[in-house]
């Protein structure tokens, strides 16, 4: 009994540790801008000041849309065919495959700042900057969701995908109806993960998109924050920085079950 208060009591202490940057960003965004510095998480002229000046000083609403249409279609498009290259390197035999699996873990140790120029100098080659083509072509695959989705795969019973060859399904038909319902949480956790990587992106769009009305919230929030345009006040900069946070905050706090159930189920722990 003693052993289990002790361990909640330092799992609480761990969560608040955790907790309190997010909690301070949150307060300080709605707090005056001479009582921010406080590091109390009360205040008694709570207002909606800084979010307004935001949303009037940048177009906040139209990057939000950007990065929705960027960050589903990148979701989507992973999903797709993350696992699609799984199913195959799970359950399909063919030559090559063992190698072709070996270069894809390879791909994953690659730092992606070595691919940023050669990636940069195709998309200007073809004409692509400054369009959401630029935004999502160079992320619709992922190593890391084929090795997920495979490690999910080969745990399913083998007798199941026999039994539908058996009653004539081809593989496309067996992974759309019968994988695909059986692969909830698995593609559940995938998606989350990659719409998180795509929402924060800032580096990549801060390189193909020039114009004001295609750029994304990380991109449009890093340029007032840095640009001068937040004019070095720290609400506006955590109110700004807020905004950005909290679709994958709730998309996260929404999921969560499930994908701490895929991590179980693939054998991946953090």
């Amino acid at each position: 009994m003693i052993k289990s208060s002790v361990k909640l009591f330092l799992l609480l202490v761990g969560a608040a540790i955790f907790a309190y940057p997010f909690m301070w960003m949150l307060v300080g965004s709605i707090k005056p801008e001479t009582e921010i510095t406080n590091l109390s998480l009360m205040t008694s002229n709570a207002s909606l000041h800084n979010y307004e000046q935001v949303l009037t000083k940048i177009p906040i609403e139209r990057a939000f849309f950007n990065s929705v249409i960027v960050s589903l279609a990148t979701t989507l498009s992973v999903v797709f065919f993350g696992s699609m290259v799984g199913y195959a390197l799970a359950r399909l035999h063919f030559l090559g495959k063992n190698i072709l699996y070996v270069i894809i873990l390879f791909t994953m140790m690659i730092p992606f700042q070595i691919t940023l120029i050669p990636q940069y100098i195709l998309m200007v080659k073809l004409g692509l900057t400054d369009s959401y083509p630029s935004l999502i072509m160079p992320t619709m695959m992922s190593a890391f969701s084929i090795v997920i989705f495979r490690q999910f795969f080969m745990s399913l019973p083998q007798a199941f995908i026999d039994a539908a060859r058996m009653d004539g399904c081809s593989e496309v038909r067996i992974l759309f109806s019968l994988i695909y319902p059986l692969s909830r949480p698995t593609i559940i956790t995938v998606a989350l993960l990659t719409f998180m990587a795509s929402w924060n992106e800032v580096l990549w769009p801060l390189m193909v998109i020039r114009e004001r009305s295609l750029m994304t919230m990380p991109q449009l929030v890093t340029l007032f924050v840095i640009g001068g345009e937040a004019e070095s006040q720290l609400g506006l900069q955590l109110a700004a920085a807020t905004l950005l946070a909290l679709p994958v905050v709730l998309a996260y706090l929404f999921f969560q079950r499930y994908f701490i159930e895929s991590m179980v189920h693939t054998g991946v722990k953090g």
